[in-house]
């Protein structure tokens, strides 16, 4: 086979990879991009764009299920909802083809190479790719590895039968009777929501004394409420010990120290991601690592000249839209152009029910930094639009600095506030004041008119409230 020489190669067609070769090819460099599955990477195929899908089934299945109850304050009624989990399924998975084939298009309409395999170093300059028809030898002047990352699999639970990870999860043939979740984080609430909504009996394993750690308690605690509602039972501050002999229930070590069992049909391991960094040569280049982390500085550039590294595999926040920032930001580099990683906030999204939106500094964070600081909190059950859709249960959280009212961070909690998101972004990238949201005219009736508000609330003057 013959070798491929090129000005830039990209390992890894994720998020991060696929933008990257993208920009790339529209900055006329010569590029090829490698990726041993589809192209998309988790994401796509295995993450985001699947789960929000089967989180959106499952809220409409549980609305029909109120209205077959009789429960729903609409005054709409039905009779006999059922679920067809294999349609779910066929839609969900027609919905990843659709975009497979839409990155495909983008990477042919932008003049990339392609190369389906698995890559290897040989040294900083060559990779060889296992493809169907043999290996291929690519050398670049420019490298960017952008492998991602894989689910943290537990010794004592390993993958396996009724051992399962958020890949087989959004896979699974029937809604499991009774599930267990070993990990309170975003995606085991993510995904435990949604099967509870399905008809599964859904029991929260986490062993910090309470799920979503990573946020406030306020801002959970909307969620936690909800999930009570659902009938999923949460249990903090419990460790996982491993499955049963008979394999039919989790072992588990209470708070109180003593042993337990959980019963289920399924259990979901969803206690982490871990950086992609075996399997493709590391030990042949000679990269600073950051623990397990590719070390990078704000351009991303690895500790080898001419060797770059993007999204999941060089550390937290482990979030696609990071990827694909840094994505561009490094083709743009490899073109000549003067780029730098300057963001004031990378927004963070969690889709449960209800929504949390995350940008920037929390309160305790701002306090944290010294000085003075405003908060201003607005309710949902006081906004128009949020009662319409039956969504009141939620608020939006303006942080800013008390001496010259620049924001510092934006929280919301509450149905839909994902598309809140980019506003949250801009207005910190921006180094918006609270004068400049307050005095924004937001469109009536939306929730968006929350983010007005709560600014309004930090200056002391709401008017809804």
């Amino acid at each position: 086979m013959k070798d491929i020489s090129c000005k830039l190669l990209v390992i890894g067609a994720g998020p991060g990879g696929y933008v990257c070769a993208i920009r790339a090819g529209q900055l006329g460099i010569d590029t090829v991009i490698v990726e041993a599955g589809k192209p998309g990477g988790t994401c796509l195929n295995v993450g985001c764009i699947p789960s929000k899908a089967l989180i959106h089934a499952a809220d409409e299945f549980e609305k029909i299920v109120q209205m077959a109850d009789g429960n729903s304050p609409l005054g709409i009624s039905v009779t006999a909802p059922a679920l067809d989990l294999a349609r779910t399924l066929s839609w969900k998975d027609g919905i990843v083809s659709r975009l497979n084939s839409g990155v495909s298009s983008l990477l042919k309409k932008a003049g990339v190479k392609s190369v389906r395999g698995w890559a290897r170093f040989r040294d900083g300059k060559t990779v060889e790719v296992d493809t169907e028809t043999g290996t291929q030898v690519i050398r670049a002047e420019t490298i960017v590895i952008a492998t991602g990352s894989a689910p943290v699999e537990l010794p004592f639970l390993p993958f396996g039968g009724r051992v399962i990870s958020s890949t087989e999860a959004l896979s699974l043939s029937e809604v499991p009777q009774r599930l267990a979740v070993v990990g309170g984080g975003y995606i085991g609430l993510e995904l435990g929501t949604a099967f509870a909504k399905m008809g599964a009996k859904v029991t929260i394993v986490e062993a910090l004394p309470r799920v979503l750690a990573q946020y406030d308690a306020e801002l959970t605690r909307p969620v936690v409420k909800r999930l009570a509602a659902l009938g999923v039972e949460v249990m903090a501050g419990v460790k996982a010990k491993g499955l049963s002999e008979e394999g039919d229930a989790l072992l588990i070590e209470t708070s109180e120290g003593e042993d337990a069992r959980v019963a289920a049909d399924k259990i979901l391991v969803t206690v982490g991601r871990r950086p992609v960094t075996e399997g493709w040569g590391l030990d042949e280049i000679d990269l600073d690592m950051a623990g397990r982390f590719i070390k990078i500085d704000r351009q991303c550039r690895t500790s080898m000249r001419g060797i770059f590294a993007i999204g999941d595999v060089t550390g937290e926040p482990m979030l696609a839209h990071r990827a694909m920032a840094q994505g561009e930001m490094v083709a743009e580099i490899v073109a000549g152009h003067k780029r730098d990683w300057d963001k004031r906030a990378i927004p963070a999204v969690c889709f449960t029910d209800p929504e949390l939106v995350a940008a920037g500094l929390s309160p305790d964070e701002a306090k944290a930094l010294g000085g003075d600081i405003k908060i201003g909190q607005f309710p949902f059950a006081a906004n128009g639009r949020a009662m319409t859709k039956l969504g009141e249960d939620g608020f939006v959280r303006v942080v800013a600095r008390a001496d010259n009212h620049l924001v510092l961070g934006i929280q919301a909690v509450g149905q839909g506030v994902s598309e809140l998101s980019a506003a949250f972004g801009l207005a910190l990238e921006m180094g918006a004041r609270l004068e400049d949201i307050a005095g924004t005219i937001h469109a009536h009736p939306t929730q968006g008119e929350g983010f007005q508000e709560a600014a309004l609330k930090a200056l002391g003057h709401a008017l809804h409230i």
